[in-house]
């Protein structure tokens, strides 16, 4: 591994924000005929939003929607979110950020989100790190997470990288699928309410209870080994 870029996934990763977003997910799916569990909503997390509305109406009621009708759903669900309070930024993530920053080591977000005030809020939270032509978002791709599309965007994003030029970090169990299919060392934070085992089965290089874990082993040798801890 040559390193040179991280990518990191923005909810559950850069912000605690996977609660809010289970409630607005319940609350919005609920209008519509859907009794969406905070288990799914952490499952599905890191798809475009879309996507999961399209799926869900399919498998649950029958229905096959536009994309112009999932986005008006999608648009009541992020409507839900922002009434709820402000996420904090996830503990240790930005020790972490100064950490890679000093090593030189550039970072950027693949995020499956599109809300502008999240984009905005990254900015203000990690500008010193990250800039806004780095931040990958679900209208930069056709296919969201857990296609590859992503992540190689955000390779080519960080200067054309090889695969083995950068890592992924992860939350959710399809974008740890997405960071895998493009062949980058993919890392899981566990920082939700999924069992390990599912993250296991997607493919991840190594699991981390939480981002504070990641940063204090961040100098470590993990990368050199397949082992999860």
């Amino acid at each position: 591994m040559n390193l040179k870029a991280v990518l990191f996934d923005m909810d559950g990763v850069l912000f605690d924000s996977m609660p809010n977003h289970a409630i607005a997910w319940r609350k919005a799916m609920t209008l519509h005929g859907i009794e969406m569990t905070r288990e799914e909503a952490y499952a599905t997390e890191g798809q475009r939003g879309v996507d999961t509305i399209r799926q869900m109406m399919k498998e649950r009621l029958g229905k096959e929607l536009s994309l112009e009708q999932a986005q008006k759903i999608y648009n009541e669900k992020t409507q839900f979110f922002h009434e709820l309070p402000e996420a904090p930024v996830m503990p240790g993530i930005k020790k972490l950020m100064e950490k890679i920053h000093q090593s030189g080591i550039n970072i950027g977000v693949v995020t499956g989100s599109g809300q502008l005030p999240l984009i905005n809020r990254l900015l203000k939270e990690f500008g010193r790190y990250l800039d806004r032509e780095h931040i990958v978002t679900a209208y930069n791709v056709a296919k969201g997470k857990p296609a590859p599309d992503p992540y190689l965007k955000g390779l080519e994003m960080m200067g054309d990288l090889k695969a083995n030029e950068a890592v992924v970090v992860e939350n959710a169990p399809l974008g740890v699928q997405a960071g895998v299919a493009a062949g980058i060392y993919t890392i899981c934070v566990n920082t939700g309410h999924l069992p390990t085992e599912v993250f296991v089965e997607k493919g991840a290089n190594i699991i981390f209870n939480s981002m504070v874990a990641l940063s204090e082993n961040w100098e470590s040798d993990f990368f050199l080994t397949p082992s999860l801890d």
